[in-house]
């Protein structure tokens, strides 16, 4: 990736707008005043659009019950798992609540299912499998010239995050449409607070914070007859090589809120992290991470997995006039309210906490508008510098030592074997030490 400097990824304060969504951030010092966007509440109609799920868990499950809930003509025709019995129960939710039945043939088994999902008359794929897969899913996509909805995170190393990188650019180059799960872009509150801020309402943005502290997530325990692949899949988002670790599978979400904000990346980090309480897998309780910018700016991104902790799922940033919460209010320097959202009013006449329209289904509106539209509609990019910025928190964290963008640009970091098999998995698992963890 050679053509791909770390200036150019520096310099994202470009704006692109597709299906009336905005798609990058406003500029730190010289805030930009941005296009209104008016959400569709259901996308708009058009010819029949056929889509083939590839990764039957459960969050590509709701986003393939999302995509048939975005408007008219949508159908699932396909659907594509490395184990049969998520299939299963995939086809029976989606049957139960849309009333939509995949026909036996056209549901694939195996890790070269996704090829065969591709080889069909499909017009979107939806790619949910754990994302360590997803680079490869979706290179193999753009080649085949295939709409895509993808799941956050986009990768879990530098090596695949770069190949998602050179992917979009090839999907832009061909008109293709391209959705990546970071739903806060398509969460009316959130794009309202980011249109206020964008005009200046809060002065230059000098520093960030950004959390997503829960109780301990699921896990499997291993059962008896099951190989070491099946074993971590079906446990996955406790295993690095398979989720990135959860600064990357889930915080990259508050991450991005940081980037889409102030439309910048920063130059280096230095984290911590440790492991306390996880009982399976090989990776960290917690991270805290200092990111900073050219500017000098620094953003504190905090992230933590135990139960009994105080619980925090926010982002907030401040301004040299003012600060916000990113998604329904901003005060002043004095802490008086400058702007609130107008929440909908429920049956009573209340106001309720939520927007009109789910942001996991409004993603999937925008993306079948953009479609239909054939307007310009590609995130990839963005998600991957994202989904790259946790992952140089987590190699911080996990080595103890500094770590730039440039050496995310350069590094042939590629986490996982590299063939894929039921069987043994030929790696070691240790829990990083930092002060001795290799980068």
């Amino acid at each position: 990736m050679s053509d791909l400097s770390r200036r150019k990824f520096l310099e994202v304060g470009a704006m692109a707008t597709a299906a009336g969504i905005v798609l990058a951030g406003c500029e730190t010092k010289k805030q930009k005043q941005v296009d209104h966007v008016t959400f569709l509440d259901q996308a708009i109609d058009g010819p029949l659009l056929k889509a083939g799920l590839i990764g039957c868990g459960g969050r590509g499950t709701g986003a393939a019950i999302n995509f048939l809930s975005a408007g008219p003509n949508l159908q699932l025709v396909a659907m594509a798992d490395v184990l049969e019995d998520r299939i299963a129960d995939s086809r029976a939710k989606i049957k139960e609540e849309m009333q939509v039945e995949v026909a036996d043939d056209k549901c694939f088994v195996g890790f070269d299912a996704y090829k065969k999902v591709l080889e069909l008359d499909v017009d979107v794929v939806i790619l949910a499998t754990p994302p360590h897969f997803r680079p490869e899913h979706f290179e193999a996509a753009v080649e085949a010239k295939k709409n895509v909805f993808m799941e956050k995170p986009v990768a879990v190393d530098p090596v695949g995050a770069r190949k998602i990188i050179a992917a979009s650019k090839r999907a832009e180059a061909l008109g293709l449409t391209v959705g990546t799960g970071t739903q806060r872009r398509h969460q009316r509150n959130y794009q309202a607070c980011f249109e206020q801020i964008s005009t200046g309402i809060i002065g230059d943005i000098v520093s960030a914070n950004c959390y997503w502290n829960q109780s301990q997530l699921w896990y499997r325990t291993r059962k008896s007859g099951q190989s070491d692949m099946e074993y971590m899949i079906r446990d996955w988002v406790n295993w690095a090589w398979l989720s990135g670790d959860h600064i990357v599978e889930q915080h990259v979400h508050n991450i991005d809120v940081v980037h889409w904000f102030t439309g910048k990346l920063p130059v280096e980090a230095v984290g911590f992290g440790a492991r306390h309480r996880r009982v399976t897998g090989d990776q960290y309780d917690f991270f805290s991470v200092d990111f900073v910018y050219d500017n000098d700016m620094h953003v504190h991104s905090m992230c933590r997995q135990i139960d009994g902790c105080e619980n925090n799922v926010s982002e907030f940033i401040q301004g040299t006039k003012g600060y916000s919460n990113c998604h329904d209010e901003i005060y002043d320097e004095k802490g008086n309210l400058l702007w609130a959202y107008k929440y909908p009013l429920d049956e009573e006449g209340k106001e309720t906490s939520r927007v009109k329209v789910s942001p996991y289904v409004q993603e999937h509106i925008d993306l079948v508008t953009a479609i239909r539209q054939n307007k310009p509609y590609v995130e990839a990019e963005a998600t991957a510098q994202s989904t790259l910025v946790a992952i140089m928190g987590r190699i911080s964290a996990y080595t103890g030592k500094k770590v730039t963008w440039e050496e995310m640009m350069s590094s042939d970091m590629r986490l996982g074997p590299t063939k894929y098999a039921m069987g043994p998995v030929d790696m070691k698992f240790e829990i990083p030490v930092p002060g001795s963890a290799k980068a």
